[in-house]
């Protein structure tokens, strides 16, 4: 092994310093992901009794007076939806500077180089070569990883999508946030039934279109739809 080194150009030992690596942390990552190494937990998970009080006396009831202290639609990111506020599916170049990006580069650089040298190439011609095909399945693990985001986002209720909505009320909302309802709309590709309260002066009576203008802790904020 070592007078196997010790043969190696200075070009060859720096592109297998660079494939032997990468490829032994993709395999790794490759075994961490099935068996679900890189899975997040799901985090804080508010309830849908999150910033209500418990009133001994009417049971479930919002106390109009916190109501300000909630936070608005700006703040929903600390409460209860993660991400940097645009869509995970979406794919930009920055995706493709990801750990598992970079090692794939590295990797497909690497051995492309190392078997186009050894094939007689030129190492100028082998390290192009290798550069180009390392870039392109870089792009193509990071266009993965948006379509695997993407699969899951699928399958996930974001509740901010629903600001701007329209719905019906399908359980009556008491006046000025004194108490849940509940309304119907159309979110995210399917029908959907959606905790609400609403700021309005007079109850909101089932079969009323209402606009949701705001998520609160998992609950919907709606006014009647004029």
């Amino acid at each position: 092994m070592i007078a196997w080194w010790n043969s190696l150009d200075s070009i060859m030992k720096i592109l297998y310093c660079m494939a032997i690596p990468a490829t032994m942390i993709f395999v790794l990552q490759t075994i961490a992901a099935l068996f679900g190494g890189f899975e997040g937990g799901e985090g804080a998970a508010f309830s849908d009794t999150s910033g209500l009080d418990l009133d001994s006396g009417a049971g479930l009831d919002f106390d109009g007076a916190d109501l300000p202290q909630i936070p608005d639609a700006a703040d929903i990111d600390d409460i209860h939806f993660s991400g940097d506020g645009g869509n995970p599916a979406d794919f930009s170049i920055m995706r493709m500077f990801t750990l598992q990006g970079v090692v794939t580069f590295l990797m497909v650089m690497g051995w492309t180089s190392i078997a186009s040298i050894a094939g007689g190439a030129s190492s100028g011609l082998s390290i192009t070569a290798g550069t180009v095909l390392g870039i392109l399945a870089m792009y193509a693990v990071a266009k993965l990883i948006a379509a695997s985001h993407k699969l899951a986002e699928n399958g996930t209720m974001d509740l901010r999508n629903a600001i701007g909505e329209s719905g019906q009320v399908y359980i009556p909302i008491p006046e000025r946030c004194s108490g849940e309802g509940k309304i119907t709309l159309y979110l995210q590709g399917r029908y959907a039934e959606c905790t609400a309260v609403s700021q309005s002066q007079s109850v909101l009576k089932t079969g009323a279109s209402v606009r949701v203008i705001d998520v609160r802790n998992g609950v919907l904020v709606v006014e009647e739809d004029q």
